[in-house]
């Protein structure tokens, strides 16, 4: 079973292991019982001086319990509201207890294990890769319940707590010391409790190392009180920036800001702890909380795990990587891979252009020296990995060749047949592609079961996701060894099955030309941009067609309709592909041609005078079925990719639709949108925009069975 050892020596400290049942401790039902059953007995115990909390687990502390968080239900409120208390005044047992409580940090500690850390008077941590320390609730849709945010307040103020409490920092040992959340730090985990224990001898009989800051009467919050002249616009500009960040769709992060600022205000320490526990049992119930618990845990945990892996697959690392094209693409995968410490091969048609693929590196690596975020010598390995050539014979071995290059199928053969042969035994190949069919590339290739799609986002330095398109004869070992690299270049991979558009090429163009039709039924198209944005995508749909390219759009169409993936007559929305073709007839063809949508300049944007032409009237529909249109047709083309079998699982549909194209973070991603708004809720309203709008929006048959 489960315990918390405890350990008393000879000079009156206590040493308290936490070893819970399973890998991790973590704030179940079970933590309970052994925490309230730890602190009575601290407080019972005659001769104490001291007490040290540590971990025989790899991680410190894993946090709350997500499985039970997920099924909690409305009305349960009060239930979670008690239990947090219950926690939280163990804690505020140990912090007057009248001895010193140190916090031995030999792992991770994540949200409740920080917690618990910061309940003691003194923390230690040990300066190791593994160990990393902070609040990320956020991130899970949640705020930190167990004094999380009223403790990282008192310690920092409203302004140093902001990156901990409100975007779910995780830092180092060394950063925490640095910031000023953990005392110091050891060099290895062994030297954790002998320190600790050295610490509390030598403060024995004074009274400011058993008392926490907030219990002096003397302490003042950094930054000063939140009510005063000098905090209000502070607080005003740090509230306008959240709600921009957020759209008000989030609910933790206001609420974690409404925590701090009462914080900082007149109430004191309890009233703030219990002001706290009352937002967090407010904020469980949420289907936005259930929706991102679901998605950047369960989910994500799922998919980097390698469930969509081959398990009989031996692990692989790929130790030479040819790249061929060193466009924005290309150069983006180099600098990945040489990160990953990968040696790289950059190919292009000419040195020169090569070379220039490998200064996207140089000039990405310069800023992260120029932030102090690296070392020169560190940049300086980095950058030697990348090789650029014009030699085809300089990517001879390399365990998997990528190429790049323009999204047209002669142009990929061509360089399929010119590069495939040098290949090392074991090698692979993979296609770059956002939408041409993988089965059609690999009919070329003499090793079509050793062809597979890799599918970027751009920038790829910055987006992290990597889709893995299998084709009808790749077989396992290929799809592994794919799996094997995006997690050794950092990347998330979803998997898989080959169709025209594959999962995110497809269903992102849904939601952008259910935009660009409602401008073409005569809305306004700034209306639609914005209410794009209240819908919660990153960027409004109408500019990100013009980033993306209005001509290079109507080209993928065009190209499937060719080669005979799509129909003409098909099109569910022919008078947006109408509008989009006569702007590219007026040489609007993106943002970086000058424009599409809108007119940009120095001073920002703005709609296009000739958009006018289309504009009508008596043309008006409700905010909700613009916001609707948008978000249901990505919705069902996500849910017609499941029944289809382009994608293998839900987690897959959920993350890539994050991480890849832009759904709302509160949907918890497009499959888990469903299960939230339930099912009945969801087939009614997509019965309403067809009636309304066009069977496009009908729902699918397998979500009614399933109903």
């Amino acid at each position: 079973m489960g315990e918390f050892r405890y350990e008393k020596d000879a000079d009156g400290i206590v040493t308290v292991t936490m070893d819970m049942d399973g890998p991790v401790n973590a704030m179940n039902a079970q933590f309970d019982g052994l925490y309230q059953d730890m602190t009575d007995r601290l407080c019972a115990e005659d001769g104490l001086t001291g007490v040290v909390l540590t971990s025989a687990k790899k991680t410190f502390f894993a946090g709350g319990d997500l499985k039970w968080l997920i099924g909690v239900q409305p009305g349960q409120e009060q239930e979670i509201y008690e239990n947090v208390e219950r926690t939280k005044a163990n804690m505020r047992r140990l912090e007057k207890l009248g001895v010193p409580v140190v916090a031995a940090i030999n792992g991770a500690a994540a949200g409740g294990g920080f917690e618990i850390c910061l309940a003691c008077h003194y923390r230690i941590a040990a300066d190791l890769p593994q160990v990393k320390i902070g609040l990320p609730e956020v991130t899970l849709g949640l705020l930190p319940g167990g004094g999380g945010v009223v403790r990282m307040t008192y310690l920092l103020g409203i302004e140093g707590a902001m990156p901990f409490a409100l975007e779910g920092r995780m830092v180092s040992a060394q950063k925490a010391l640095n910031a000023g959340i953990v005392h110091e730090v050891t060099e290895s985990i062994d030297a954790l409790v002998p320190r600790a224990k050295a610490y509390i001898t030598s403060v024995a009989g004074d009274a400011a190392a058993c008392t926490q800051p907030w219990d002096d009467r003397k302490y003042r919050i950094p930054g000063g009180p939140s009510n005063t002249a000098a905090a209000a616009p502070r607080l005003a500009v740090g509230s306008a920036m959240l709600y921009k960040k957020t759209r008000d769709l989030l609910p933790a992060p206001g609420k974690i800001m409404d925590i701090m600022a009462n914080t900082a205000s007149n109430v004191d320490f309890d009233g703030a702890q219990r002001y706290e526990s009352r937002q967090f049992a407010s904020l469980v119930p949420l289907p936005v909380t259930k929706n991102m618990i679901q998605a950047f845990f369960f989910d994500l945990n799922k998919v980097n795990g390698g469930a969509a892996r081959p398990g009989d697959v031996p692990q692989s690392k790929v130790g030479k990587l040819g790249i061929l094209g060193a466009g924005m693409m290309g150069q983006g995968i180099a600098y990945s891979a040489a990160m990953a410490g990968i040696e790289v091969v950059l190919k292009d048609t000419g040195l020169d252009a090569a070379e220039r693929g490998k200064g996207h590196t140089a000039k990405l690596l310069e800023t992260r020296v120029a932030k102090g975020r690296m070392e020169q010598a560190q940049a300086d390995a980095v950058l030697a990995r990348i090789t650029p050539t014009d030699s085809a014979e300089a990517l001879a071995g390399c365990d998997l060749i990528i190429e790049a290059v323009f999204e047209r199928i002669d142009v990929k053969e061509s360089v399929l047949a010119e590069h495939e042969t040098l290949l090392g035994d074991a090698g692979f190949w993979g296609s770059n592609t956002s939408t041409l069919p993988i089965g059609r590339l690999a009919q070329a290739a003499t090793r079509p079961e050793k062809f597979i799609g890799l599918h970027f986002f751009s920038p790829v330095d910055k987006m992290p996701l990597l889709e893995i398109v299998v084709g009808e004869k790749t077989d396992d070992e290929t799809l592994a060894r794919a799996f094997d690299f995006a997690r050794q270049i950092g990347k998330t991979p979803i998997v898989v099955n080959a169709s025209t558009g594959f999962y995110t090429s497809r269903t992102i163009g849904t939601k952008m030309d259910e935009a660009v039709q409602m401008v073409a039924e005569g809305l306004d198209p700034v209306r639609v941009e914005n209410l794009s944005r209240a819908v919660g995508f990153p960027t409004g749909l109408l500019t990100l067609y013009d980033e993306v390219k209005l001509s290079l759009a109507l080209d993928i169409f065009d190209t499937q309709l060719d080669m005979g993936l799509r129909r003409a007559e098909d099109d569910p929305t022919p008078e947006a592909r109408s509008l989009l073709r006569a702007l590219v007839a007026e040489g609007r063809k993106g943002r970086g041609t000058g424009g599409g949508f809108f007119d940009y300049s120095d001073d920002g944007k703005a709609p296009w005078p000739g958009l006018a032409q289309w504009r009508k009237a008596d043309a008006d529909i409700p905010d909700a079925d613009i916001k609707d249109r948008m978000l249901f047709r990505a919705v069902l083309e996500t849910l017609r990719c499941l029944d289809e079998g382009v994608l293998r699982a839900t987690a897959d549909a959920n993350i890539g639709s994050i991480m890849g194209i832009g759904a709302p973070a509160w949907t918890g991603g497009y499959a888990q949108f469903v299960e939230t708004y339930g099912r009945a809720r969801f087939i009614a309203r997509c019965e309403e925009l067809a009636a309304e709008y066009g069977p496009r929006f009908a729902p699918p048959e397998s979500l009614r069975k399933a109903a």
